[in-house]
C-alpha cells in the first residue's frame, strides 16, 4: 500500500496555452517512422524513412499515372441498389448512403480516360475506403463499361485493384462480376488491346479471382497482401504456421503468380513501357 494518498482524484492542469497539432500532418509508418505528410505526398505516399507504400485511392492513382492529372471520369454517378432490402448491423441501403457522405465517392471504383505520357490510357481504380473496396454490381459494370471504351476507341486498358473481395451484401449479384467482367476482358484480348493488371495493398477475395490476375502483365506495389482468403483465415483453417512474408507481393512473385514488382515512383514510366513492347511501338 503507497504511504501517502491524494487528496483530490486526478491532476488539473492549466489549457489556456495548450496547442492541439492538428490531425494530417504527421504520418505514423507501421515500422514506427514518423513522416511530415507534405513530404509523404511529394514522395507519392511513399515512406522515405523505410519506403513503406501507403494506401492510397483513385484520385492519388489518376493524379501519378495522367499527364497533368489531366483526365475524364467515365459513369462518375453511377450508385448501387439494394435489390435484396440486405440488413446486417443496418440497413444496407443507409450504409450506401453513409459511406457515400464519408468518403465522397459514388461506389468503389473510378473510371478515368486520359493520356498518359502523351498517348491515350484508361484507367479502373478502386477504393478501398468504400466498403473495403468490395466488388458490387456497380464496380462490375463500370469496369466491363470501361473495358467497352478501351475497346471502341482502341485504348490500352489498366485496372488497379485495392479489394477485400466481394460485396457479401449484394450475395449473387457480386458473385456475377467475377463472370462478367473476366468475359469482357477476354473480348479485350480478342481485339488484341493491351491489359495491364496492377495488384495494390489489399488484393483478396473474388477480385483476385477474376480480373486482378487476368492482366497481360501482371504487377504490384512492393509489400502488398494478395491472395484469395486472407493469412489469419488460412491460418484457422489449415491449422499450421504460415511461411514468412506469405501472400505478399514478392512472396507471390516468386511463386509465378507475378510478372514484376514496381516502386510506386516507377509506376508511370514502367506501365507505359509494357504497353509499348506488347503493341511493338517505339518506347516511350
Amino acid at each position: 500500500m503507497a504511504w501517502f494518498k491524494r487528496k483530490e482524484k486526478g491532476i488539473t492542469t492549466p489549457t489556456e496555452a495548450k496547442m492541439d497539432v492538428p490531425k494530417g500532418l504527421w504520418y505514423k509508418s507501421p515500422t514506427g517512422k514518423i513522416v511530415d505528410a507534405d513530404e509523404l505526398a511529394r514522395n507519392l505516399w511513399v515512406s522515405p524513412e523505410d519506403d513503406f507504400h501507403v494506401r492510397i485511392g483513385s484520385a492519388e492513382y489518376f493524379q501519378i499515372l495522367f499527364d497533368n492529372n489531366q483526365f475524364t471520369e467515365l459513369d462518375a454517378n453511377m450508385t448501387a441498389k439494394d435489390p435484396l432490402n440486405f440488413v446486417d448491423s443496418k440497413k444496407y441501403s443507409d450504409r450506401l448512403v453513409d459511406t457515400i457522405k464519408k468518403t465522397q465517392l459514388k461506389d468503389a471504383v473510378r473510371t478515368g480516360v486520359g493520356k498518359s505520357k502523351g498517348k491515350d490510357l484508361v484507367v479502373c481504380c478502386m477504393d478501398f475506403a468504400f466498403i473495403g473496396g468490395s466488388m458490387g454490381a456497380v464496380v462490375g459494370e463500370k469496369i466491363a463499361r470501361g473495358i467497352d471504351h478501351a475497346i471502341k476507341n482502341r485504348i490500352p486498358f489498366v485496372m488497379i485493384s485495392k479489394s477485400g473481395g466481394a460485396r457479401m451484401m449484394e450475395a449473387a449479384y457480386s458473385l456475377m462480376q467475377l463472370a462478367k467482367t473476366s468475359a469482357k476482358l477476354a473480348q479485350l484480348a480478342d481485339a488484341k488491346i493491351p491489359y495491364i493488371s496492377l495488384c495494390t495493398d489489399p488484393t483478396t477475395g473474388g477480385t483476385t479471382a477474376s480480373y486482378a490476375m487476368l492482366g497481360d502483365i501482371n504487377i504490384a506495389e512492393p509489400g502488398a497482401l494478395i491472395g484469395f482468403a486472407g493469412p489469419r483465415v488460412v491460418r484457422d483453417t489449415t491449422g499450421k504456421d504460415l511461411p514468412e512474408g506469405f501472400q505478399t507481393s514478392e512472396f507471390v512473385l516468386d511463386h509465378g503468380f507475378l510478372d514484376f514488382i514496381s516502386h510506386r515512383k516507377d509506376l508511370k514510366n514502367k506501365i507505359n513501357l509494357y504497353i509499348d513492347l506488347i503493341l511493338n511501338q517505339e518506347i516511350r
